[in-house]
C-alpha cells in the first residue's frame, strides 16, 4: 500500500493543534509516512501558528516516543501509528 492511500486526518490534526493552542509541534512519523512530512509541515504551519519539527528518528509505535522531547521545549507530539491511541 502506498503512503497517498492513507487517510492521514489533516483536519483532527489541525483541530487538535489549535485546541492545545500549540506553538512548536513534534512531527513523528514511521518510516512509511516520513515521505508526506512535507505535506504534513505545510497543512499545519497554513493553519495554526505553530511552528513544526519533524522527528527524522525512529518509531515503531506509540512505545517509541522520542526520548528528548521535553529538552526540545515542543508543546504537543503529533504521533502517527498503525492504530488509534488517544489519550
Amino acid at each position: 500500500m502506498d503512503s497517498k492511500d492513507y487517510d492521514l486526518e489533516k483536519e483532527r490534526m489541525v483541530t487538535e493543534i489549535r485546541k492545545a493552542n500549540a506553538k512548536l509541534v513534534l512531527l513523528h512519523l514511521p518510516d512509511g509516512l516520513k515521505p508526506r512530512a512535507a505535506e504534513l509541515q505545510e497543512e499545519i504551519k497554513k493553519n495554526t501558528d505553530a511552528e513544526v519539527m519533524i522527528w527524522c528518528g525512529t518509531n515503531f509505535g506509540a512505545c517509541d516516543l522520542p526520548v528528548d522531547v521535553e529538552r526540545a521545549g515542543v508543546d504537543l507530539i503529533v504521533h502517527f501509528g498503525h492504530s488509534p491511541w488517544l489519550s
